[in-house]
């Protein structure tokens, strides 16, 4: 468990402080936040909605949409019209992370997450912590630190989250190959059936032709006996009466 009660009052207390944080993050300029918002790794950082948006987990669905018309404003095109390409992404990254907010089954694999990284870092101080003890060393750690704890908090945060992206993406490309795999295979079925139908075609339409010529040839070859026959064989030779 980390420093400061129970297990839920420790979460309330980390929550606390990244609140503070974030509202003084919240004053960035305009420039600053399309900057925050695009910053190496944004593709990352920015699969947390509540990151995104520098809002509580649990803040209320109508401080929700406040903060995202403050946000939004802040990087909207229109208002950043000498860098409007960046602003543009910026603004369609807190658009996507509110409309994340607004469906509840987004929200709670979110809060599954952030509670999942919490509870993994308090698992390891725990862990540490009795290693500590059994080697008989003082079992203070640099993570009682609040600041240190929530650190480490957001950066297991977002390695799940990222983990989780690179999962999705994996299964997409598999089904993605599956799916390709099975029109290569229906076209492959496609093509034999449609040769199939064309030879038959074909036999059929020559059939006629391929009798008649068998006939003509048995015709051609019983004549060509005949007259071998007739050529061989030997003349009758008439016999004199004998007187």
């Amino acid at each position: 468990m980390a420093a400061g009660g129970s297990g839920d009052e420790a979460f309330q207390t980390f929550y606390t402080e990244v609140k503070q944080i974030e509202k003084r993050d919240s004053v960035l300029t305009s420039k600053q936040q399309i900057d925050r918002l695009l910053r190496p790794g944004a593709s990352y950082f920015n699969l947390n909605p509540f990151e995104v948006l520098q809002i509580d987990p649990d803040a209320t669905d109508e401080e929700l949409k406040k903060r995202f018309r403050q946000l939004s404003i802040l990087v909207h095109p229109d208002k950043n019209q000498d860098d409007v390409d960046r602003a543009q992404l910026a603004f369609e990254a807190v658009d996507k992370a509110y409309k994340m907010l607004l469906e509840s089954e987004h929200k709670k694999k979110a809060l599954d997450v952030i509670h999942a990284g919490k509870e993994y870092v308090e698992h390891m101080m725990s862990q540490k912590r009795k290693q500590l003890k059994k080697d008989g060393k003082p079992t203070v750690m640099e993570e009682d630190d609040p600041e240190v704890f929530r650190q480490a908090v957001y950066k297991q945060t977002m390695k799940l989250f990222a983990e989780l992206e690179i999962k999705r993406k994996e299964r997409e490309t598999k089904d993605m190959h599956e799916r390709k795999r099975q029109r290569e295979e229906e076209i492959e079925t496609h093509e034999r059936a449609k040769r199939e139908r064309e030879w038959q075609k074909n036999f059929e339409e020559t059939r006629d032709g391929r009798v008649d010529s068998w006939r003509s040839f048995q015709s051609k070859g019983k004549t060509k006996k005949e007259k071998n026959r007739t050529f061989l064989k030997p003349p009758k030779v008439k016999m004199e009466q004998r007187e």
